[in-house]
Order: C-alpha cells, then structure tokens, then sequence
C-alpha cells in the first residue's frame, strides 16, 4: 500500500502537467491580451501566434515614423456667417424701456432734475417707461425707445426751442438696463450682462462672466441669435489672434460654452494605470498620455505593440485608421511627443509574448493547487487510516 500511497501524488502531477501542456497549447490567444496582426504586414513584429486573424478591410494601419508618420488633419476652422461680420464703426446703442436717461440744457438749471448729495445719476434720471417714452418739461411725452441718444438729444432741441432760444442740450445714458447678452456653460459666472454704449465682443461678454473654466472646450463655443446656431472658435482668437471670430454681439445674445468632457483619450492595454484621461486646451500628444498612465508595464508591455486607434470619416464611407509605434527603441518616445492625439483616440499596448504565458500559468494554477492539495489530503487520510 506504501507503494499506491507515493503512485497516487505522483499520478496526479503527471495528469496534471498533460492537462496544463493541453491547455496551453489550446491557449491561442488570452482574451483582452493583445491585438491580432496581419502577417502580411512586415510592420508588426512579434511571433506568429498574433497573426492568426487579418484586421478588416475598414481598418487601415499606418506606422509612425519621423517625418513621414501619418498626422491628424489639422483642426477644422469653423466658417463665419456673413451676418456675423458687423463692423464696430456702425456699431451705436438703441435705448429701450428701463434704461435711464440723463438730459442736462445748460444754462437752464431749472430743467434739469437735481441729483443731490444722496442720489446718483441712474437715481435721478428720466426712466424710460414700459411703453417707450419718457416725461420732459415744456417738451411732453417723447418716445425714445428704439432711438440713438444723438437722436433723443436733436428730437428734445428741436422741441424745447420753441420756449428756449438756442438751447444747448446734452443726453447721456445714466443706466443701461434694457439689454442684455447671456453668458452660460463652462464659464466661472455664468448670468446676464447688460449691453452698453461700449460694443462687446464675444471675449468680452467671457471675461464678464469669470472667464473659462477648467472644464471648457474653447474650440465649441455657441453663439445663438435670432434663432439661429453659430459655432465659434475662442481658441483661434486666443492662440492666433484671428479678430473674425471675436464677432461682436447684439442684444439678446446667447453664448454658450461648452464642456470639454468628449475631450478624452483613452489608454488601455499594458500600462501601469489604464484610465481616460482629458485632453488640455492646446491638446495632447501619445507620450503625454502614456506619461500620464504610468508609461508601459516593463514585465508585460510589448513595447512594439504601441497603438492609436482613431475613427475617420471620409464623405459616407467610415474607417479605423491604427498607428502603430515601436517603442523597443528609446528614441521612439521622440516620435510619440510629435504624434497629436484627437480627441476619442483608443491607445492599446500590447502584452508580450511571456506575459500571455504568465497570464494562462496564473488562471490555472488555482485549480491545479486544488486538485493536487485535495489528492494529498485523501492520500494522507488512507495513512491515518492505516
């Protein structure tokens, strides 16, 4: 019986081992491992095991190389309306109801209303009124709404003349209340801000709200106007101070800027840490995102394996276009700093060969330890009972 004792374990391993040499050699791939390659494309190293599948026609591969890697296409500047393009030398404001209006006729003091010590000029202004007009004396109800102060100003003199030989008259706009430009988004203080004899322009009303925040994508900004979208650019008037997107706005504007949260590259694969991360403002480029993953996993990483995935569209017909780095050479970081990432790229690096190794010993060693430690307990048991 000593002799069954010391078969049974060493039976065990012996079905075990052809059990994991069977598995093995059935393992082809490890799902979530690695990415086929075409054999037929003399680009991609590695063993034949990852040649097994050819990518679909819809897939097109390119390698990264100096000087001649294959770039994104450069940022579709977004086309300006003509009806966008007002120039500020016709620029003049229209009051309207609830602004504050301040008339002075020199040399008549008794005309003009008294401010005092306790009240500013908006306090003691001619209000104008829901229906357009304001109350002047000797001169009655005048409808100012929809006129230019130099209008107001002729309209007052030509009828206070009639009582004041050669009036001098001056009006301003003591309060602007009656228009407003609507800042929302990724902005620090989003709200309504009044229009003003100054014209504003499209940073003008973001530095009036705060500015952008940290979540802004500054190449989306939606301009809304009579009904109609507009989309603008702030990155083109920050970095190239391109003045045509910088449009000057009207009353009842609406300005939103939008979240850059779609701004995301995502790095899987073998690196210390796979996440999504948030592309800045002036972009991000392949060594950046590895960078920021914790850079390849030196026991697992094939560094040959190095992948962006970018879906294209061209006209109706769709492709995925995979860039390929060899990062074996130290000197390809080089070539993955000038590579610029677009926003939803998929970065993948592949698992060397040894690791999938690694990663089929790991998924069966728990069931080999339990069958061999189960049969060890039996056989010790039969000693018990002996």
């Amino acid at each position: 019986m000593t002799g069954i004792r010391t078969l049974v374990p060493h039976r065990v391993s012996l079905l075990l081992g052809a059990g994991l040499l069977a598995m093995i050699a059935g393992c082809t791939a490890v799902p979530g491992s690695h990415i086929s390659r075409p054999a037929s494309n003399p680009w991609f190293g590695g063993d034949r095991e990852e040649s097994d599948t050819s990518l679909p026609d819809i897939v097109r591969v390119h390698r990264i190389l100096p000087n001649r890697g294959v770039q994104p296409a450069p940022e579709a500047q977004p086309v300006l309306p003509p009806e966008l393009d007002i120039h500020q030398a016709s620029y003049d404001y229209v009051v309207g109801a609830g602004d504050v209006l301040n008339i002075t006729v020199w040399d008549h003091p008794e005309l003009t209303i008294p401010a005092g010590s306790m009240r500013s000029p908006s306090e003691a202004g001619n209000w104008v009124h829901n229906d357009g007009t304001i109350f002047y004396p000797y001169v009655g109800s005048i409808e100012v709404a929809g006129l230019r102060v130099t209008e107001i100003r002729s309209l007052i003199t030509e009828r206070i003349s009639r009582y004041i030989e050669n009036p001098q008259v001056d009006v301003s706009v003591a309060a602007f209340r009656s228009q407003r430009v609507y800042v929302s988004g990724s902005v620090h203080q989003p709200g309504a801000y009044p229009v003003t004899n100054v014209p504003m322009r499209l940073l003008d009303a973001v530095n009036a709200a705060g500015g952008l925040d940290e979540t802004a994508d500054w190449r989306s900004v939606i301009l809304t106007r009579d009904g109609k979208e507009y989309t603008l650019s702030l990155r083109a008037v920050y970095e190239r101070g391109d003045a045509r997107y910088n449009v000057l706005l009207k009353a009842g504007d609406v300005v939103h800027v939008g979240r850059g949260d779609d701004n995301k590259i995502f790095v899987l694969g073998e690196v210390a840490t796979p996440s999504s991360l948030m592309m800045g403002r002036n972009g991000m480029t392949l060594a950046e995102a590895l960078a920021e993953s914790g850079g390849l996993n030196e026991l697992q990483a094939d560094a040959s394996g190095v992948f962006v995935m970018r879906r294209t569209v061209e006209g109706e017909d769709r492709y995925i276009d995979l860039y390929q780095l060899n990062a074996k050479d130290a000197t390809a970081l080089v070539l993955a700093d000038e590579f610029t990432l677009s926003p939803r790229d998929i970065i993948y690096v592949t698992a060397a060969p040894i690791s999938r190794w690694n990663r089929v010993i790991t998924q069966i060693l728990p069931t080999v330890q339990t069958i061999y430690f189960g049969a060890l307990a039996q056989d010790r048991l039969r000693d018990i009972d002996r």
